[in-house]
């Protein structure tokens, strides 16, 4: 019987960039999808309808900080894309957990009141 411990997977250079590229582009055909489906949510609900309709019961959320979160995610997004590959992997793949927070923290927004 062969005892050989497993030893741990490594990452070439290029499997790096390809995984973050695949990330940030996943996260940009993303954004439409999660911000439209997030709306007809919100927009589906009575609190939605009652905003929409009457201004009744909208979010105390300010306008500008979805505007500002849907911006972020997307030049984030962009930004690691744009972004030398044989240099600074880590300030790409910061970039991308930012996109990714920014676009999350959206849809959370969106749902949270009209």
């Amino acid at each position: 019987m062969n005892t050989t411990t497993p030893q741990p997977v490594t990452l070439t250079p290029q499997q790096k960039d390809r995984f973050i590229t695949g990330w940030a582009v996943a996260g940009l055909l993303a954004l439409l999808p999660i911000v439209v489906l997030s709306w007809v949510v919100v927009l589906s609900g009575e609190r939605g309808t009652m905003c929409l309709m009457y201004g009744e019961q909208c979010s105390a959320i300010p306008g500008s900080a979805p505007y500002g979160a849907f911006w972020l995610a997307l030049s984030a997004g962009l930004a690691a894309l744009v972004w030398p590959r044989a240099r600074r992997t880590c300030a790409r793949l910061w970039a991308v957990f930012l996109q990714w927070s920014a676009q999350l923290t959206l849809g959370a927004m969106i749902l949270s009141g009209a």
